[in-house]
């Protein structure tokens, strides 16, 4: 029986999730789901995204998954909770569903020396505060300054990644983070698609600076996550298979999935509502 770990996007972003757990866990078999047809989600409000998740996560579990990867931070604030602690017990209270906001403020403090830390986020993202709840319970001394930002994703979804456009949007989004304190030594990029925006933010922080992008965070923190759930990762089925879908037309999501994923894909059409 083909159970395959399920990983969820709004959009493309989640592709650079997938990347490193295919690195980490070679092995396994994965479904990839982009919501294209109704991305962004970061500035939706948390009802919608709530339930775009949930009609996802159902879409994952009929198409074999025992395990989903919400890997995107907007569907990790605002619906990982409600799913996890409302409609698992009920809908399958032996399948689970993990996030990227936990695995990366575990770590997150270990970064910083000076004890400040920036995170960059969709709106929705910060307006959740979900990473400033999450880092007090692993780093309570630890002072956390969220950034939104907002014309990123539009950005990198239209391909305006490497543009003079988007060194102007860097900057404005950069100063406005380090006018909250210029103490910031680590800034994580919490929005998956952000990575691909990594050179140019780079190219601009001030020397020290370490910048942290969570592909590797979450791929290892999966990883310990089955060796401690053995009984989790038996249900996972391991041919080394990976399957693409996304909502929005199947041929766009191949051009545009290579600059996240890293290589070609063939993707399908699916439709969840």
């Amino acid at each position: 029986m083909s159970a395959p770990i399920g990983v969820f996007d709004s959009g493309y972003g989640g592709l650079t999730i997938l990347k490193e757990l295919k690195k980490q866990l070679p092995q396994h078999d994965y479904i990839y789901l982009g919501d294209n047809a109704r991305a962004p989600y970061g500035s939706r409000s948390f009802e919608t995204v709530y339930q775009y998740t949930l009609e996802a996560v159902k879409w994952f579990f009929d198409n074999g998954c025992s395990l989903v990867v919400l890997a995107c931070n907007t569907a990790s604030a605002k619906a990982l909770r409600n799913i996890q602690q409302l409609d698992l017990p009920i809908l399958a209270p032996h399948k689970r569903v993990l996030g990227v906001i936990r695995p990366s403020s575990e770590v997150l403090g270990n970064y910083s020396v000076s004890g400040h830390v920036g995170i960059m986020a969709t709106s929705g993202t910060v307006q959740s505060e979900s990473y400033i709840m999450e880092m007090a319970k692993f780093f309570p001394t630890i002072k956390v300054h969220q950034q939104a930002c907002p014309m990123w994703v539009p950005l990198i979804e239209n391909g305006e990644y490497d543009t003079p456009g988007a060194d102007y949007y860097v900057k404005q989004y950069l100063d406005q983070l380090f006018s909250q304190s210029k103490d910031i030594d680590t800034i994580l990029l919490a929005c998956t698609h952000y990575p691909l925006l990594a050179p140019k933010i780079a190219a601009q922080l001030p020397n020290g600076v370490k910048l942290v992008s969570q592909g590797e965070i979450v791929a290892e923190s999966l990883v310990k996550y089955l060796q401690n759930h053995p009984e989790i990762d038996q249900n996972c089925s391991k041919n080394g298979k990976i399957d693409f879908f996304t909502t929005d037309n199947a041929k766009t999501f191949e051009k545009q999935a290579s600059a996240f994923f890293g290589q070609k894909i063939a993707a399908n059409h699916t439709d969840l509502a």
